[in-house]
């Protein structure tokens, strides 16, 4: 559906010039939810508007449903556009127009018949859940309701790539969630292929399929979203992970010098399954869970815990060898002195 070769956008700026994606080159398959992670300044932003060339690349190629966009004349552009959607951070609504107003421009603008564009407002509408908001004013609507009329405008044409730049980033943590869970509906409903950027790990969790994480304009890890939270490669992308499922002990636990602190890591079913428990039976041990939590990707769970093992120090290095052999990754913190 969309790959990307060796893409560059250089900026010219007064002081020099300033490199805002660095060959970068991807993938997104059709029908996917692709989530594009990186602090400010890491090239993110740059790399989603060059997908509908909002940016002029300065070298590279963007092919998009098997059209390489960077080879168009503005004619064929604004035609391939038009199943190009995209949302914008701060909803970019004309004040003056309602939200019907605001939605119809977009089919006015492709040339959508008269007698067509009322009905599909009305759809989009009640698609967005804003049905009975039809006739008011953006100023009069809250942000996730904005950002919901900026979501029925970018699908206005029926585009089969929807592209997100921070479309979430001025909302609140709940209308995130039921933002969030109206695109999941989309891509599944319709087939729609998306593209978001985000410098929120927690959005990416929460609907992507796949995923990159941008540092300095380049891409420095790319995967499925489950086995990039469960093992992550570069610093900065354990820092994301971190934000999520990491925990910081009292210091006062790390200088008791009692048996073994223990951090064990449950993916897939495992996590589900009574491994500590197991252990309490068969081992002579005790256990004192520290903390404890399970995340759920793509409906997978990945748990994540922190235990003390006391005891007789044959039997807990016994314990422990044989939580690890149930488990992927298991860490021992702190030793008995």
């Amino acid at each position: 559906m969309i790959e990307v070769r060796k893409l560059v956008k250089v900026y010219e700026t007064k002081k020099g010039s300033v490199t805002g994606v660095e060959h970068v080159s991807l993938t997104v398959e059709k029908g996917e939810i692709y989530g594009i992670v990186g602090y400010s300044g890491a090239g993110k932003s740059s790399l989603i508007r060059c997908l509908n060339l909002l940016e002029k690349p300065t070298s590279g190629e963007i092919i998009i449903d098997g059209v390489e966009l960077t080879s168009l004349n503005k004619s064929e552009l604004r035609k391939a556009r038009l199943k190009i959607g995209m949302i914008f951070q701060h909803f970019h609504l004309v004040s003056a127009k309602t939200v019907s107003e605001n939605i119809a421009f977009a089919l006015k603008a492709a040339g959508t018949p008269k007698a067509r564009i009322n009905e599909r407002v009305n759809e989009l509408l009640e698609m967005v859940g804003l049905s009975d908001k039809k006739d008011v004013y953006p100023a009069q609507l809250s942000g996730g309701q904005k950002q919901r009329v900026g979501i029925a405008r970018a699908l206005a044409n029926n585009p089969s790539v929807l592209l997100c730049d921070e479309a979430t980033s001025a909302l609140d943590p709940s209308t995130t969630r039921s933002i969030l869970a109206l695109l999941k509906k989309i891509n599944r409903e319709l087939g729609i292929t998306i593209v978001l950027i985000t410098h929120e790990m927690e959005v990416v969790k929460t609907i992507c399929d796949r995923m990159a994480v941008m540092q300095d304009g380049k891409i420095i890890e790319e995967g499925n979203v489950y086995e990039i939270f469960a093992n992550p490669q570069e610093p900065l992308t354990r820092d994301f992970v971190q934000s999520i499922l990491q925990f910081e002990l009292p210091e006062r636990l790390l200088e008791e010098r009692d048996g073994k602190l223990i951090k064990i890591y449950f993916e897939g079913e495992i996590a589900e399954q009574s491994v500590i428990s197991d252990v309490f039976q068969n081992f002579k041990v005790r256990g004192n869970i520290l903390h404890g939590k399970i995340e759920y990707i793509q409906d997978t769970p990945l748990g994540i815990f922190v235990m003390k093992v006391t005891g007789d120090p044959d039997e807990i290095d016994r314990a422990i060898a044989y939580i690890a052999s149930r488990t992927k990754n298991l860490e021992v913190i702190q030793y008995a002195a």
